[in-house]
């Protein structure tokens, strides 16, 4: 039998709010930024390299700003490596209430590069200069650029983490099951603040606002989840078209705003595996339905 899914207190929708704040290791820099000319291989990319640093120059402050102004909680999935460059913005993030989620020590260290063992100790070193810094316990995780192995999420689950965000295949929080036990996983989004680097920042109030309507107004329960990268969003152009997306969504009062660690907490609680569509909205044994036909 299928299971009635709600939200805490009734919520139709939830929204979560997720910064990446990332830095390179020493000499290395983003593959991608609002240049449109790459230099040829072999050539140190100076300009890229001191895009990367805004946003833990400026950026970071802007969104933690813009966040507090807005009395939204936000979770912060962080490169380790902040906490030695810039300390005093990891521990504003756990001041001003936001939840701080592991994102392996820098960028491009990718665990789909990795061995196990690599793995496994990039995570816990991940999480120990995290909670050092923030003097906050770290519950979750997000692997860079979703660079995920399948021994990830037992490893993660292995570190006493309770959730990560690399699930690609649901829109609702899931269990997973590991070697190491069970833990969450809370969904992504296709669409992040990137999607737009070269194009119209307001395409980014377009597809969120035109999401939201969409879920609140066909579907029972939803998840919408925003994705901010601090050397970019945190930039006045991206912050401004997400400040007018937040406040309209904010206008909803049944719209639950959610830090990671509480989706996934509500995924281990509801027990359940996954949250399929079909048994959402057919029930688990709807045999498929013909297209309903246009009468002309």
């Amino acid at each position: 039998m299928t299971k009635t899914l709600t939200w805490p207190n009734g919520k139709k929708i939830a929204v979560s709010v997720t910064v990446m704040f990332e830095t390179w290791s020493e000499g290395h820099a983003p593959n991608y930024s609002v240049q449109t000319t790459h230099l040829k291989s072999g050539t140190v990319d100076h300009a890229s390299k001191a895009w990367s640093t805004y946003g833990g120059r400026v950026g970071v402050w802007r969104i933690i700003n813009m966040l507090d102004r807005l009395r939204i909680p936000g979770t912060f999935f962080t490169s380790a490596r902040c906490t030695q460059e810039y300390p005093a913005a990891v521990k504003q993030i756990v001041k001003s209430g936001h939840d701080l989620g592991g994102h392996s020590i820098t960028q491009d260290q990718l665990l789909g590069y990795m061995t196990v063992e690599q793995q496994e100790a990039t995570i816990r070193t991940s999480i120990e200069l995290l909670e050092a810094c923030g003097g906050k316990k770290v519950t979750g995780w997000a692997s860079p650029v979703v660079a995920f192995t399948p021994e990830t999420a037992g490893l993660l689950a292995k570190a006493a983490l309770t959730w990560t965000t690399d699930v690609t295949y649901a829109d609702l929080p899931i269990k997973l099951h590991t070697p190491h036990g069970v833990i969450a996983g809370v969904p992504t989004t296709d669409f992040s603040d990137n999607r737009v680097m070269r194009a119209s920042p307001r395409d980014l109030f377009d597809v969120y606002k035109g999401t939201f309507d969409y879920l609140h107004q066909n579907e029972p329960m939803a998840l919408l989840v925003f994705v901010i990268h601090c050397q970019f969003g945190g930039r006045p152009l991206i912050t401004a078209v997400l400040q007018d997306v937040l406040k309209y969504i904010s206008q909803f009062p049944d719209v639950w705003f959610a830090r990671h660690e509480e989706l996934g907490r509500w995924a281990l609680s509801a027990d359940v595996d996954e949250h399929s569509y079909q048994s959402r909205f057919f029930g688990d044994d709807a045999a498929p339905r013909s297209p309903a036909r246009a009468r002309g």
